[in-house]
């Protein structure tokens, strides 16, 4: 886990499809995905948020809780939708970069979302690791967290 990939809303790029896909080069083994190397890296500073909110657009936060209005309404939504289908907290995560730093954060991570098959790393948007588990998403492409 790296901390550029940790985005101002408190995405970790790490784990995400887009980025996972780019990562273990997925177009190369034939399955289509599309790439992302992180909010970050590309030079935006939040994927999700920034086209909402002036202060991340302009690049004049480094975390969402740095702002007045945290939590605002567009990371609360946010928030909702990940905590609901992709077993993890924008909200929580910022609050524990907030509460215990960067490093201790990006350990926690580490654990979480290890793959215990091959020591890769496990997809938040689905469930699975794209390293070892991609003939069970090749059968299913809108495989989601356990669902057949």
């Amino acid at each position: 886990m790296e901390e550029q990939l940790v985005a101002p809303c408190g995405m970790n790029c790490g784990v995400c499809i887009a980025y996972l896909a780019m990562k273990n080069d997925l177009k190369n083994k034939r399955f289509a995905r599309k790439y992302c190397a992180g909010c970050r890296p590309r030079g935006e500073n939040c994927t999700f948020m920034a086209s909402q909110c002036d202060l991340l657009g302009k690049g004049l936060l480094r975390f969402c809780y740095e702002c007045e209005d945290y939590p605002c309404r567009r990371l609360k939504n946010l928030d909702k939708r990940y905590r609901t289908k992709y077993h993890m907290s924008m909200i929580e995560n910022l609050e524990f970069i907030k509460e215990h730093g960067m490093e201790r954060f990006l350990d926690k991570e580490s654990v979480k979302w290890h793959c215990s098959e091959c020591g890769g790393v496990i997809c938040c948007h689905i469930g699975l690791c794209l390293n070892c588990s991609l003939d069970e998403l090749r059968q299913n492409k809108k495989y989601r967290w356990g669902e057949q």
